[in-house]
């Protein structure tokens, strides 16, 4: 299982798992679908959005845990 970090691009983790769109858009990044999301990492996105970025990390990488779980 691919985990989430600070430094990948905010287009390959919505390629890791299109289903963490909502966690990201829930943190306050509505602009994922924007063009900076194609080349901006997670760790700028949430530099720009106020966002702490180890907590959504770590967010998105639960999410995958236990969706691998189930």
């Amino acid at each position: 299982m691919t985990q989430i970090s600070k430094d990948m691009i905010i287009a390959d983790i919505l390629q890791v798992d299109p289903a963490l769109a909502p966690i990201l858009m829930a943190s306050g990044m509505h602009c994922i679908g924007c063009p900076s999301a194609q080349g901006e990492t997670l760790e700028e996105a949430a530099l720009v959005h106020g966002i702490d970025v180890d907590a959504l990390a770590e967010q998105c990488n639960t999410f995958l845990t236990n969706k691998k779980d189930d």
